[in-house]
């Protein structure tokens, strides 16, 4: 256990943390890194140069006769993952907090370092991307000084492209950061932080070993969620798995025992032997909670099936996704879908388009509420079809959130004019360092999950940084707006918003739907209203042919005859005609700016 050193690199998104696992495998021999990132797999991650799925992975290193064994566990930067960041931190003794040289410490980072901060991780500040022409480095030492309090010669320079600096790191991690402590003689208690499938042999469970041993064949239970498995294979995590027949207190491994359903695995779960169990299980644990719902339909209805399988393919994969079959009106049948945030939904979206060739609708993403009635009673609506009638309705409660916003002090009165149009609460501000500036505000997240990030990126020239964590349901003046197509309510476009905005977000819409919708043979009244109010109204005029052409002259009733018969098949068309909705117009509704 002494040689044993497990760490994580937190980081922003982009600022170089796979490019710099991958020299340190590099440099330890781990792998032979060829063209592109070796440690971010999939196709959409390297598109993207994100991380969607941590890793985890073995190092071996020596240094002064002796050889280390170093488990780096990588973590996804994007908000959306932030529980899953917090299990891979308490996996870890310690943490490299690499900030980009040319772009300063960012909201992300900040968050990050926190949690690692509460789990008492020892924390090495390392600079990245130090051989780029932009770069920035005795201004952003100051930042991290600041932040952490540390010397500036404690600071290690970096690059991921070069290689500068990877055998500093390498040599920190094991000097400073402290073998993982835990009792060889208690009994197993190990913590899941993730868990990925395989085809041929179901769910391979990632876990770090807090006390006792782990043998080969031996029955286990998972303590959260009372399954219990046979341990058919254990073994630890180099670029392949290497199976083992035991494993020791302090180390990090994975576990094949035969799981079909990705749901039984829950990160942050505990495991421990059924012949010897622990006597409780460690804490931190909570059930990943979906943020943003949004309906997913097929765009052909016959392929309803196909798209439940993808999904249930996908949630192997990817457990924090939830989802439930609805039927809508304009739509037809679909399912309604749970996901973490915005970025999360965007990648199961062109994950469904990739993997599994589904061409998906998906309608406008909005957030759950409680709804409390006359009696008393709460409902959680994750959709606005669901609501209950108005006459029914006592208040409504929506979840808010904590955003913390880092900027170039230039932008910071037009990002102010931006949280309070989206009804944002300021909570205080801080001076990072020079120019930048950190904004706390706290706001409705249903303002945040339709553009709220585009629109914070665009007015700061991509130089704003946005983080933000769950915090309360809150009381709010909430109301639902309809749309009516000839008077008839389209369920999919239905939206809850705030009463003072509600009109003029109807008059938009209805204004929008009009360019949108294709002209008819008759007059289409699009309609905005809350309950049996109409808001708003704009009519798409009807197309004339005009039937009196061949007429060229003779008595006027032989052309009334003819209107009067064109005006009797308008008026039977209207009874029968039906209005489609275009993909277009849903998705014109999350663009109404």
């Amino acid at each position: 256990m002494r040689n044993i050193r497990n760490f994580c690199i937190i980081a922003h998104i982009d600022h170089g943390k796979s490019t710099l696992a991958d020299r340190l495998l590099e440099f330890t021999q781990t792998i032979k890194v060829t063209e592109g990132q070796m440690l971010d797999d999939m196709d959409l991650e390297k598109e993207r140069g994100i991380t969607i799925k941590s890793h985890a992975i073995q190092m071996e290193y020596k240094l002064e006769g002796e050889t280390y064994t170093l488990n780096l566990i990588d973590t996804p930067g994007h908000v959306d993952f932030s529980y899953e960041v917090s299990r891979s931190i308490a996996a870890c003794e310690g943490c490299l907090l690499l900030v980009d040289s040319t772009q300063g410490v960012q909201a992300q980072t900040i968050s990050n370092l926190y949690m690692a901060i509460e789990h008492d991780l020892m924390i090495i500040p390392v600079l990245s991307k130090c051989d780029m022409v932009n770069a920035m480095p005795e201004q952003v030492e100051d930042e991290i000084i600041e932040l952490l309090g540390c010397k500036r010669e404690e600071i290690i320079h970096t690059s991921g492209r070069t290689g500068e600096g990877v055998t500093d790191i390498l040599e920190a991690v094991i000097k400073q950061i402290p073998s993982p402590q835990g009792d060889e003689n208690k009994p197993l208690q190990a913590m899941i932080f993730d868990s990925v499938f395989n085809p041929f042999r179901g769910i391979i469970a990632y876990f770090k070993i807090i006390n006792g041993t782990i043998r080969k064949g031996e029955e286990v239970i998972f303590v959260n969620t009372k399954e219990k498995y046979t341990a058919d294979e254990i073994g630890v995590l180099k670029m392949d798995l290497v199976p083992r027949n035991i494993l020791h207190c302090g180390d990090v491994g994975y576990i094949v025992s035969g799981i079909k359903t990705a749901t039984e695995v829950k990160v942050g779960d505990t495991i421990t032997s059924i012949g010897n169990p622990c006597d409780k299980a460690i804490e931190g644990f909570e059930e990943v909670k979906p943020m943003v719902f949004a309906g997913v339909y097929p765009v052909e209805p016959e392929d309803f099936e196909n798209l439940r399988t993808s999904l249930e393919k996908l949630q192997l994969n990817d457990a924090s996704l939830s989802f439930s079959p609805e039927s809508s009106v304009a739509l037809g049948f679909g399912f309604r879908c749970g996901f973490l945030g915005l970025l999360h939904m965007e990648i199961i979206q062109e994950r469904l388009d990739r993997e599994f060739n589904m061409n998906v609708i998906t309608t406008v993403p909005n957030v759950n509420y409680h709804v409390f009635d006359r009696h008393g009673n709460m409902l959680e609506v994750h959709n606005p079809a669901g609501m209950p009638d108005v006459t029914e309705i006592e208040h409504i409660e929506e979840p808010y959130i904590r955003a913390s916003i880092i900027t170039k002090t230039d932008y910071i009165g037009s990002i102010m004019t931006l949280c309070l149009g989206k009804r944002g609460e300021l909570i205080k501000q801080e001076y990072v360092s020079g120019d930048r500036v950190e904004l706390y505000y706290d706001m409705p997240l249903a303002e945040i999950v339709i553009d709220f990030y585009d629109k914070l990126k665009s007015i700061s020239k991509g130089y704003a940084s946005f983080d933000y964590h769950p915090i309360e349901f809150r009381q709010s003046k909430l109301v639902k707006l309809d749309i009516l197509l000839n008077s008839e309510p389209v369920d999919a476009l239905s939206t809850l918003t705030h009463a003072d905005n509600s009109v003029n977000f109807g008059r938009r819409m209805c204004e929008k739907l009009k360019e949108l919708l294709p002209r008819q043979q008759f007059d289409i009244a699009i309609q905005a209203a809350i309950g049996a109010k109409i808001i708003a109204r704009e009519t798409v005029k009807q197309l004339r042919k005009d039937v009196t052409a061949k007429c060229y002259g003779g008595d006027i009733s032989r052309k009334r005859k003819l209107l009067e018969k064109q005006k009797r098949g308008k008026k039977r068309m209207k009874q029968i005609g039906n209005v489609q909705v275009p993909q277009k117009a849903f998705l014109a509704v999350l663009k109404l700016d």
